[in-house]
């Protein structure tokens, strides 16, 4: 199945926290820390303004930083997934 996000809304798989520390201490599933980091995995159209298309900016592949409490977490075929809007997003990463 393939999630397509309308408008100006992007699907991010967000990054989490390392399971084992640098000491080798290992680090259960529970207590992992959601990062508000993530790989955008697709991306919506854009708006209309004015009778234009605004497309996003972001493309697919690209890290991106995002605010903390945004967006709505879903699950795809067993994958975490996060939906939110790209005003949500604070920077972008490129290779």
């Amino acid at each position: 199945m393939e999630l397509q996000p309308l408008a100006d809304r992007l699907v991010v798989k967000r990054r989490v926290e390392a399971a084992v520390t640098d000491g080798n201490i290992v680090i259960p599933d529970a207590h992992r820390k959601k990062l508000n980091v993530g790989t955008v995995m697709a991306v919506g159209e854009g708006i209309r303004y004015q009778g234009k298309l605004l497309p996003v900016k972001v493309q697919v592949g690209d890290t991106v930083l995002f605010s903390e409490n945004v967006g709505t977490e879903v699950v795809v075929e067993q994958e975490e997934l996060l939906i939110l809007r790209e005003c949500d997003l604070l920077a972008t990463f490129r290779p």
